[in-house]
């Protein structure tokens, strides 16, 4: 895959620098994208020397910053050929506790984010006629969960996003899916309790949780040329926890 570029999102950590270091590995080029600049640069610094790699600190929630982002990554690559919207945050609580604030946030990255970076590379695939598309959402956007109304809401939207987008996109070759990751071992998953990592790895068949790896796989395949016939799909990759 020499020559073709991928943006991510949510880059500097967790899944996201997982897929950066699984697509470095198959030799794309990479645009990464995160809020945090220390971080940021870490993650590039680890990948150095193997592929080209721009970096770019954005909030994602911002539709002006993204479309310079975008904008500036296309002229830096000639091209984007693909896009990971993978930059997400949780503010759990119940739904008699959450604040609106945190709702609110929780959308604006999430799924107002996905939006913003979909919307800002689609006209640039459009022209190409080429361009893979794929959004990170979660299974519980499938299947929701007690104190996570605004973070399930979000990642259901990602997946209704997918399918629209799709159908817009596919008649100029520009595939968009996504991957609803189970009980992936990240930095956001590390303060969730004993109790409840115990009861998680009870729920999953393959006896073990997800790590990033797991999910960069995911994503190759669906930015490879064995992906061109699949468009609109949920890849539900969570150990079988949800079938």
């Amino acid at each position: 895959m020499a020559g073709k570029a991928v943006l991510i999102t949510g880059a500097s950590r967790g899944i996201g620098l997982a897929v950066a270091e699984r697509l470095a590995q198959d030799g794309y080029d990479l645009a990464l994208v995160a809020r945090d600049e220390a971080r940021l640069r870490a993650a590039a610094a680890s990948l150095a020397g193997k592929v080209r790699i721009e970096t770019w600190v954005c909030d994602v929630a911002d539709a002006a910053t993204v479309d310079g982002v975008v904008a500036a990554a296309n002229e830096a690559f000639g091209g984007i050929y693909g896009l990971v919207n993978n930059a997400g945050v949780t503010a759990d609580g119940l739904i008699l506790r959450m604040s609106v604030e945190n709702w609110r946030r929780v959308i604006d990255v999430n799924l107002t984010g996905t939006f913003n970076f979909t919307r800002a590379v689609a006209p640039l695939m459009m022209r190409q006629r080429q361009g893979r598309i794929v959004n990170i959402s979660s299974v519980i956007g499938l299947a929701g969960n007690a104190g996570q109304a605004n973070y399930a809401a979000s990642k259901a939207g990602v997946i209704a996003l997918t399918k629209s987008v799709a159908k817009e996109l596919g008649g100029r070759q520009v595939t968009v899916n996504a991957i609803a990751p189970g009980f992936v071992t990240t930095d956001m998953t590390a303060g969730l309790g004993d109790q409840t990592k115990a009861d998680m790895l009870r729920a999953i068949p393959l006896k073990r949780f997800g790590e990033g790896r797991d999910i960069a796989g995911v994503v190759a395949f669906l930015l490879s040329p064995d992906a061109a016939w699949l468009t609109g799909q949920t890849v539900v990759c969570d150990g079988g926890m949800t079938m």
